[in-house]
């Protein structure tokens, strides 16, 4: 199977592998904004590491909705686009692929940057960073990358590093179900491909925001795991985006996606 199946695969069941591992890496007590990162300004790449992704991505600002941003993913042009993905040698890379949720959110923040200006920020499943990049583009005060793939984390790096910013800060805790961060905003895309990890986030969202009055913005393209769930009764529509026609020839017939405002009631118990 060429490289282009993995938006497929997830999709269609290979979800199942990731979502179980965002399930078994529980979060602990929550610890200060700093010790939580494993990645900071300044942090070096493994020499390894950074050349082979370098050499197996493409630097590229088109086919997405946020051309301002350039980020290393794989495209038609990267030989692992056409190798069996197995071959990939670092664990499925989800992170290479710029999700239609993600570039909603990032397209949003980008257009409206008072959402975030002075602001901490938590991109939840950050995955290329894009979200986060746009964040700090806007004017964040605070950002704080989390994607569980350590790789994930390295390639951030080297898209601040395209894009001129400093890394921030990054960490590959899993902290869905640990003590709610008190941040101003989370943003999170394309999360909601797992029922029992959709029960997680829900429920852990709804603390976030009882505890410290977070603001919450979802982006997802409305896929069926996501406006199933109970959650979904909950939100209110920001804005809608339509996708550009590369983002939908990789993602099977999805034609838009939209940003959600998180309102939930305030009980803890939906």
């Amino acid at each position: 199977m060429a490289f282009r199946g993995w938006p497929w695969l997830l999709l269609s069941g290979r979800q199942n592998s990731l979502a179980k591992v965002w399930r078994s890496r529980r979060g602990g007590p929550s610890l200060c904004w700093k010790r939580r990162c494993h990645w900071s300004a300044g942090k070096c790449l493994d020499p390894e590491v950074r050349a082979f992704l370098e050499e197996n991505t493409e630097v590229t600002n088109s086919g997405h909705l946020t051309p301002e941003i350039q980020l290393r993913l794989l495209t038609p042009r990267c030989r692992f686009w056409r190798e069996k993905p197995d071959l990939w040698p670092y664990g499925d890379p989800f992170w290479a692929i710029y999700w239609p949720g993600g570039q909603a959110l990032s397209r949003y923040i980008l257009d409206n940057p008072r959402v975030v200006k002075g602001r901490s920020v938590l991109d939840l499943g950050s995955g290329c960073g894009a979200t986060a990049i746009a964040a700090v583009m806007s004017g964040a005060s605070q950002v704080l990358a989390n994607d569980i793939d350590p790789i994930a984390g390295m390639a951030m790096i080297l898209n601040c590093e395209l894009n001129h910013l400093n890394p921030f800060p990054i960490t590959i805790r899993n902290i869905i179900n640990s003590e709610a961060g008190n941040w101003d905003l989370i943003v999170l895309g394309d999360m909601f491909y797992d029922e029992q990890l959709a029960d997680g986030l829900h429920h852990w969202l709804q603390k976030c925001i009882r505890i410290h009055q977070t603001e919450v913005l979802i982006g997802d393209p409305g896929r069926h795991q996501f406006l199933s769930h109970s959650i979904h009764s909950q939100l209110h529509k920001v804005i809608e985006y339509s996708l550009p026609e590369c983002t939908r020839q990789e993602n099977y017939g999805l034609t838009s996606s939209i940003v959600w405002s998180y309102q939930p009631s305030n009980s803890l118990d939906n």
